[in-house]
């Protein structure tokens, strides 16, 4: 656009410039039609009118009187046409100046003005000097408002209308030398001087102005000057002014002459009058060639002036037209050149808008759902023909970087893939020994008789849940499956108990009571995480002296629970990022290790359909808000009942979670359940196979019976089958109580004894020597400083791992 907006500039000045030249032109050719051609017609009829008046009086036996009306009614004519109305002259119509319009005006009032002296004329009242006079004056005004037309800097007419002027002013001066030479009488000193005056002035003025008359005119005019009429004329105009004055003549009768006589005696009068021989056929050629001579050259000038012809045929014009043409091919190119290249463009602005909107966003989501051997690059981003222009190679360029973002992106899905294989791969062998370690702590606790030993070892296995679940949190965030599983549904409140025994701060959570539902055995151990998340979540960012409350009740869509903290909260902005992180679990940012909680929360919540939000508490903290669906949700669960006689327990039945020694060809290891001494509630542990086995016996009560000790102290050992006899309450002394694993337990979570294990609540003797009155003195101070040691600590064990 801009060699076309500069093409286009340069034609417009040109055109300016060309169409002031046609508006000047016009204007030149206005002013010549309205004023300056009605004002030299005008002033040749009172020329002749002046000359018919003069030699009317100078010879009143002549018969000028009918010419001079004749005349009169010519000049008339020729001054009405100037006229407008009564009162405007035809500058009055225009936008001329104001000279001119006062000059035009001036003339048109001198020669309507002539009525009077024309009567006095006919009446012969006036003299042929004072007619010369007369008429002389119009005449001037005549010539006057001619010269306001090509006269001043801002002249109405062209630079020839100045030599056309002067040119008519020596024919006005030709025409001022037949009137006084027709005037009657003796010719005075005065006229005399007048006469020769107006000879000078018209021979250097017919020589000065004949040189600059365009050239076909200024052939003629030497041409005319070089004739026989002129020769005559200058000849008589010598004569004229080399004659002494004649005495006057004495007065004919014009019946005692003939005619010959009267003629002869006309020619004698004119003699003596001083109007010179052959004056009268030299004036009038000369006369006649002088208007011819102007009147070509106005014809040329008025042709000259034509807008058109000046506009159109002349080389500014040509560079107008052809500067339009160039224009207009400039324009049509540019438009062809110019659509091309929109229409390039525009597509590659879409192929842009296409890769960056819809092609790299729907690769990066098929990535992010691990399916990176969907996407074949070369498919995606093809290569094009060989690129031939610059807007070709920047297409070229744009899917080379198409293909190169592709290629990095399934680089470092892959890379994502393997290092996501890597932490699975880490997590199952931690999770691994971390279920050694668990199984390990159960055996040790079973055999533990210090209550300070088993208060760490419950602390240790407490921890050792804790890291369980780590272990699962990064299990997760790779993209698999934890792998512990129930197939039996849970009841929820266990499931929630569960939650809060994987958790640090236990002793501040708070769980009310819940109406009875249950959870199926798939989502067991997915929802016990979501919650634990959760309600760490709420003891972390919460005062420690407050207690975090957990409530929930059925609901049409299924279960709500409700994890409530009464900490400082988080604002509306934090809350929102917090809700959107949960809600897009494929957004997961690595660089964010502080709320990898939340994309816990977020994975496990996607995996099963329940909708988690956080909103601000009534009390100035925290609530989040879990709802399950009904999809997860199954009736209460009922006990079993009883069995008619005692049979053995079934085997456990765990779901098997692939280890690091299953990949090298070892048996997978079995995922235990924790204890029910682990943190301040049970974990869901595994079920029976199959709800249509034989039902198990009831297990003992959770505490056992004491244990008598006979006199001196001896303990009476029972086998395991017996029941306990009492003992007389002077002659024995028990042992201290002891629990029985999984008493406690619904039926759907209770694991089976392992082989070989002996029951609880009997030992074998070879367990449990004799202790003597000194050991169970120490034993029972140690229960007993135990106890007070607990009475004093109410704050929770200091622990720094996990930060939600």
């Amino acid at each position: 656009m801009v060699p076309v907006v500069s093409l286009l500039a340069l034609w417009g000045f040109a055109t300016v410039s060309t169409a002031q030249d046609m508006a000047r032109l016009s204007r030149i050719r206005q002013v010549d039609t309205e004023i300056r051609t009605p004002v030299v017609a005008a002033l040749t009829e009172i020329q002749a009118e002046r000359r018919a008046a003069v030699r009317f009086l100078a010879d009143p036996a002549s018969g000028e009187a009918s010419a001079l009306d004749q005349q009169v009614r010519r000049t008339d004519e020729a001054v009405r046409r100037l006229r407008l109305g009564d009162r405007h002259t035809v500058a009055d119509s225009g936008d001329y100046r104001t000279d001119t319009v006062a000059r035009l005006g001036a003339f048109v009032a001198a020669a309507e003005a002539l009525g009077p002296a024309r009567k006095d004329v006919a009446a012969r009242r006036a003299t042929p000097e004072g007619a010369y006079e007369t008429y002389t004056r119009v005449a001037d005004s005549a010539l006057a408002a001619e010269g306001a037309l090509s006269g001043g800097s801002d002249a109405e007419l062209g630079p020839d209308a100045r030599v056309l002027l002067e040119f008519a002013r020596a024919g006005e001066l030709l025409s001022r030398e037949d009137a006084l030479l027709a005037l009657p009488g003796p010719r005075t000193a005065d006229a005399q001087r007048r006469l020769a005056g107006a000879v000078e002035a018209r021979r250097t003025l017919t020589a000065a102005t004949a040189r600059d008359l365009p050239a076909p005119q200024r052939s003629v005019w030497e041409a005319v000057s070089k004739g026989t009429p002129y020769a005559e004329l200058t000849a008589a105009e010598d004569r004229a002014l080399a004659a002494a004055p004649a005495p006057a003549p004495n007065p004919v009768p014009a019946a005692a002459t003939s005619a010959p006589a009267a003629s002869a005696a006309a020619s004698a009068a004119r003699e003596v009058r001083g109007v010179p021989a052959g004056w009268d056929s030299a004036y009038t050629a000369v006369s006649g060639s002088m208007r011819e001579v102007r009147q070509a050259a106005h014809a040329r000038s008025a042709a000259l002036a034509d807008p058109l012809a000046e506009g159109a045929f002349t080389p500014a014009g040509a560079a107008v037209l052809l500067g339009l043409a160039a224009v207009a091919a400039s324009l049509v190119i540019s438009v062809r050149i110019g659509r091309a290249l929109v229409v390039e463009l525009v597509s590659l602005r879409n192929t842009a808008l296409e890769i960056a909107h819809r092609k790299l966003p729907q690769a990066m989501e098929r990535l992010r759902a691990g399916r990176a051997e969907d996407i074949d690059v070369e498919a995606e981003a093809p290569s094009g023909p060989p690129a031939e222009d610059e807007i070709t190679q920047v297409g070229e360029a744009l899917s080379t970087v198409h293909r190169a973002a592709l290629s990095a992106a399934v680089e470092r899905a892959e890379l994502a893939d393997g290092v996501s294989g890597v932490f699975v791969n880490l997590a199952r062998r931690s999770q691994v020994l971390v279920h050694k370690q668990l199984d390990l702590l159960d055996s040790m606790e079973r055999r533990a008789d210090d209550p300070g030993e088993l208060g760490d070892l419950f602390r240790l296995d407490h921890l050792t849940t804790r890291m369980r679940r780590h272990a699962e949190s990064l299990i997760i965030l790779s993209g698999a499956a934890p792998g512990r599983a129930w197939r039996r549904p849970v009841p929820l409140t266990n499931v929630v108990r569960a939650a809060v025994s994987e958790i640090e701060d236990y002793p501040r959570v708070e769980v009310h009571r819940l109406a009875e539902a249950a959870v199926s055995g798939g989502s067991v151990a997915d929802l016990t995480h979501l919650l634990a998340e959760l309600i760490e979540n709420a003891t972390q960012f919460s005062p420690p002296h407050t207690r975090v409350r957990v409530s929930g009740e059925p609901v049409g869509a299924g279960y709500v629970l409700e994890v409530e903290d009464r900490g400082l909260g988080m604002g509306r902005e934090a809350l929102a990022e917090a809700n959107r992180r949960i809600e897009h679990c494929e957004d997961l940012d690595l660089f964010d290790s502080d709320r990898l909680g939340l994309f816990v929360v977020s994975r496990l919540s996607a995996r099963h359909g329940i909708q988690v939000h956080l909103r601000p508490s009534p009390y100035g903290g925290t609530t989040a808000v879990v709802l399950l669906p009904n999809s997860l949700l199954q009736g209460a669960i009922e006990a079993p009942p009883a069995a008619a006689g005692p049979e053995p327990e079934p085997s456990p039945v765990r779901t098997p979670e692939p280890s690091p020694g299953a990949a090298h060809g070892r048996a997978p290891s079995a995922v235990p359940a924790p204890s029910a001494g682990r943190g301040p509630s049970a974990v869901p542990a595994a079920v029976p196979a199959s709800d249509a086995g034989p039902r198990p016996a009831p297990l003992p009560a959770p505490v056992a019976p004491l244990r008598p000790r006979g006199p001196g102290g001896t303990v009476l050992r029972t086998a395991p089958s017996a029941v306990p006899e009492p003992a007389a309450p002077a002659a024995s002394v028990t042992e201290l109580p002891r629990r029985v694993r999984q008493a406690s337990l619904v039926p759907q979570l209770r694991e089976a004894p392992a082989a070989g294990r002996a029951p609880d609540g009997a030992r074998p003797a070879a367990d449990h020597p004799e202790r003597s009155p000194e050991q169970a003195r120490d034993r029972m101070a140690a229960y007993r400083a135990g106890w007070a040691r607990g009475s004093r600590d109410d704050s929770p064990h200091a622990g720094t791992e996990g930060e939600v």
